[in-house]
């Protein structure tokens, strides 16, 4: 990734103008991740923040019985870690496929934040639109069945593209839905017969969005 392309992603995540990404852009750090990757342990002292710029990294708790739990997922224009001061990670950090990071030292972050009240603003803007998808995922587990998880993961996934590729293995579907992945695969598969979606080894295509929406209950 060369300095122009920081730029621009730096100036579509901070809605901000080129001076004031360019005076981010020198407190970010480049960082390739491949997929299945770890960027962080649960327990270890984290005292970095990053910013998704390509792919999708998964959060996942680990219990005092093993079991893994999802909590979150971020994708692109999305902020996780450290902010504004050290702390240690709650979660394994896991990249779901090849994605590309900024990183930047948390209090350094902070301190740019208080000087700029554009970058100010903009981290206020950008950590309450994911409090509000947080909140929608929240709402989702509580209210909608399992299938209805399924389907609500898939839209989600797809985005306004209506595509994932590569298209989402079961167990993962499974974990980002809080469901078995019995119910994952009767879903995608029910998904499937009735021409709702479209699979193959590269990409599941959403081919009737109303109707999946329709069915999330």
């Amino acid at each position: 990734m060369d300095v122009d392309e920081r730029i621009a992603a730096v100036r579509a995540i901070f809605r901000c103008d080129e001076q004031t990404a360019r005076r981010l852009n020198a407190a970010l750090v480049h960082q390739h991740v491949a997929a299945k990757h770890a960027i962080a342990h649960q327990g270890d002292p984290c005292n970095h923040c990053w910013l998704v710029i390509d792919g999708a990294v998964r959060v996942h708790a680990l219990g005092i019985d093993g079991q893994r739990q999802q909590l979150a997922q971020h994708g692109p224009g999305e902020m996780f870690g450290a902010y504004p001061d050290p702390i240690i990670h709650r979660a394994e950090i896991i990249a779901q496929k090849d994605t590309h990071l900024l990183r930047a030292e948390a209090r350094a972050l902070s301190t740019l934040a208080v000087e700029h009240a554009q970058i100010g603003s903009a981290l206020a803007i950008l950590l309450a639109r994911q409090l509000d998808r947080a909140l929608d995922r929240m709402v989702a587990r509580t209210t909608y069945s399992a299938t209805g998880r399924v389907y609500a993961q898939l839209l989600q996934l797809a985005g306004d593209g209506l595509r994932i590729a590569p298209p989402p293995l079961v167990t993962a579907l499974a974990l980002s839905a809080n469901t078995s992945r019995e119910t994952a695969s009767r879903a995608l598969a029910a998904l499937i017969r009735r021409g709702i979606v479209r699979r193959d080894d590269s990409e599941l295509v959403i081919a009737a969005p109303r109707m999946l929406q329709e069915l999330i209950c």
